[in-house]
């Protein structure tokens, strides 16, 4: 027995550092897999410059900084939930810093994704292909099915076209989503917006109008505006998800919103009338009309305002929402997200 009990201890502590080593091996090349996604997308890939503890980074000279790069929050294993976040039109991952942040201290992995054609130094055939909706869906896809190997329930969330590409994508895919999150979601533009968008020829006559697609800009971690023919790409989706909608797809899972009332951009009837329709439990985080949240400044706090180092001399872009602000209910709307998920 004196034996035996040495030997019981020995074989367990072998057969604990086996499947540590194991779990470390394959989260490693899960993240070369990542990497390779990207490297489809942006050419080539690098080192980045300031490598930080548990974020794998794809960096590249295609890039218009380190800061445009997608990247995973990780805990060097496969997590319970593993959450994917999908960024808006014109933005890059940097915008979801604090609330990736913020969901990974919760012990789970994040993937914060880089939609097609942003965050580079050129992108002007990008902003131009009459396939970039799709590209964006694409993507989605593959990302989403990536997330499976980091996550066991997977959780798909969005800022602005981020989260009409998730809420598209989880109606047409209901059982391989465990819960959605939208963050001033583009489930609706403005009804002018939305009227151009079907006057037939618009796409050509927009991208007659962007000329040469400018992405330098008063702000390092997006471009300095909206391309007209890629917004008329987002109401094509805008457009798909309402259809889904109205033709009754399925739709029963947690759902998480933050909406500013003063959004103006993207007004929340389209986040109430997705909620309207879930047959599951849904948060609905609105910030109230006299707090004057911008549609961008939602995912914003004071850290992230300073870290952007946003030039305001230059002075087309000094005006009303042009110039970042952060989001004074920024904290509390962490808050019902971690209550949410924890909850859901």
């Amino acid at each position: 027995m004196k034996l035996l009990l040495p030997l019981l201890i020995l074989v367990a502590n072998t057969y604990s550092f086996v499947v540590s080593s194991a779990t470390s091996v394959s989260i490693k090349l899960e993240f070369d897999k990542f990497d390779a996604i990207y490297q489809g997308q942006l050419g080539t890939t690098r080192g980045c410059l300031t490598p930080e503890e548990n974020v794998f980074r794809v960096c590249s000279d295609s890039l218009k900084n380190d800061g445009n790069a997608p990247y995973i929050l990780h805990h060097n294993k496969v997590t319970e939930k593993v959450v994917v976040l999908f960024h808006g039109l014109s933005d890059s991952p940097f915008f979801f810093r604090s609330i990736a942040r913020s969901i990974h201290q919760q012990g789970n992995n994040v993937i914060v994704v880089l939609l097609p054609g942003h965050g580079k130094n050129q992108a002007d055939a990008d902003m131009q292909d009459s396939g970039l909706a799709d590209r964006w869906r694409a993507h989605v896809l593959e990302v989403n099915e990536y997330a499976a190997s980091l996550g066991e329930q997977r959780y798909l969330g969005g800022f602005s076209t981020g989260g009409a590409l998730a809420t598209e994508y989880i109606l047409q895919n209901p059982q391989s989503v465990k819960g959605l999150m939208l963050f001033s979601g583009a489930l609706a533009l403005e009804s002018s917006v939305e009227s151009i968008a079907n006057i037939w020829g618009i796409q050509k006559l927009a991208k007659v109008l962007d000329g040469d697609y400018a992405t330098q800009g008063p702000n390092p971690y997006k471009y300095p505006s909206v391309a007209r023919f890629s917004a008329f790409e987002l109401t094509e989706v805008i457009f798909s998800v309402r259809d889904l909608i109205e033709k009754g797809a399925p739709l029963n899972l947690p759902i998480f919103a933050a909406h500013s009332m003063a959004d103006i951009t993207t007004p929340i009837i389209g986040v109430k009338n997705l909620i309207a329709v879930n047959s599951g439990p849904d948060t609905l985080f609105e910030i109230s009309l006299d707090a004057d949240v911008c549609h961008a400044d939602v995912v914003i706090n004071e850290e992230q305002l300073s870290d952007m180092q946003f030039d305001t001399s230059i002075p087309e872009h000094v005006s009303s929402c042009n110039v970042p602000k952060a989001n004074p209910k920024h904290a509390e709307m962490l808050g019902s997200l971690k209550q949410f998920l924890s909850t859901y």
